[in-house]
């Protein structure tokens, strides 16, 4: 679990930079390229989802599994399998019909699309470079006749789904790269999707200080923040206290209807 220090330092203040910089110098030209990429998205890409759309075309170019947020396919395999299990553990059932958001490259939704039954598992990702990634995993493990869905969006609304469909709706490292009206925007119409008795399970990065982003792609909550989001949309919202323990280093909350 992330020490108390951690959680309150602002990643975007130039003492933590610094400092960051002093203590990991093999790390800051890799910084500095992600700063100037900013720079000139930011210019061309006001809005944040076409931003973070061309933040993804950049890096599944250089590599898909990375573009999701793992350094080698080691590492990939083992945070799907994080995920996967984590949500065997906590209720996932083959007849269950599932909606990923942000599914990337399938590194948690192979899994998912092998033990639902077939035509249950519907991912979707702003970006369709990561999606054409999404469907040579689709290949490679073999899972055509699994009649999976993917879909390119422009938006979290949601709104070419149907009502009360999805019995899990389940999002990892996607509101850790958004800001407030994109978590609030998913927030307000996910209710409208999922089953009663259903459940929408995301990922975040926490911080227990001031809340703050660096450049425009790490974005740091306060857990109250998004919890009274949740319940603003008439959701009941819980933190997940049994992932902190696992190695990885985001928080989860459960969002049901209220």
């Amino acid at each position: 679990m992330p020490t108390t220090k951690k959680l309150q330092a602002n990643r975007a203040a130039l003492t933590h930079r610094v400092s960051y910089a002093l203590r990991h110098p093999g790390r800051v030209p890799r910084h500095l390229r992600r700063a100037a990429r900013d720079t000139w998205l930011r210019y061309r890409s006001p809005d944040h989802v076409a931003y973070y759309r061309a933040v993804m075309r950049s890096d599944t170019r250089q590599d898909p599994d990375a573009a999701v947020g793992s350094r080698n396919r080691e590492r990939w395999l083992a945070l799907g399998a994080m995920q996967f299990d984590y949500l065997l553990k906590h209720g996932l059932r083959p007849e269950h019909r599932m909606l990923e958001i942000g599914c990337g490259n399938l590194r948690a939704g192979w899994r998912f699309i092998d033990y639902l039954e077939p035509g249950h598992y519907h991912g979707v990702d702003i970006s369709p470079d990561i999606l054409i990634a999404a469907q040579d995993t689709l290949v490679t493990q073999g899972l055509q006749d699994r009649l999976p869905t993917l879909t390119p969006v422009r938006d979290l609304t949601l709104r070419f789904l149907p009502e009360a469909h999805f019995d899990v709706v389940h999002a990892h490292s996607v509101f850790s790269h958004s800001p407030p009206p994109v978590i609030e925007e998913c927030l307000a119409h996910v209710g409208r999707v999922l089953a009663p008795g259903g459940w929408f399970d995301f990922t975040f990065d926490r911080t227990e200080g001031e809340e703050h982003h660096v450049l425009r792609e790490d974005f740091y909550y306060r857990t109250e923040t998004l919890t009274a989001l949740a319940a603003r949309y008439g959701l009941a919202a819980r933190f997940m206290d049994d992932w902190e323990e696992l190695p990885h280093g985001q928080s989860k909350i459960r969002v049901t209807h209220g």
